[in-house]
């Protein structure tokens, strides 16, 4: 599953994670630490939405 920033469209593709903030490959969207920012423009968690695909 894919969920994309709503305020700058990045993208957490869970089978890839996100190895530069120490994010392993697999790792579900729920799962990640509650502390979790978008890489590009620091926003939450909350800010994402599911990716239709």
């Amino acid at each position: 599953m894919k969920y994309v920033c709503d305020v700058c469209s990045w993208v957490y593709d869970e089978e890839l994670g996100d190895p530069e903030q120490g994010i392993a490959p697999g790792t579900k969207f729920e799962d990640l630490p509650d502390d979790f920012v978008c890489p590009l423009c620091m926003v939450g968690k909350d800010q994402f939405s599911k990716l239709s695909e």
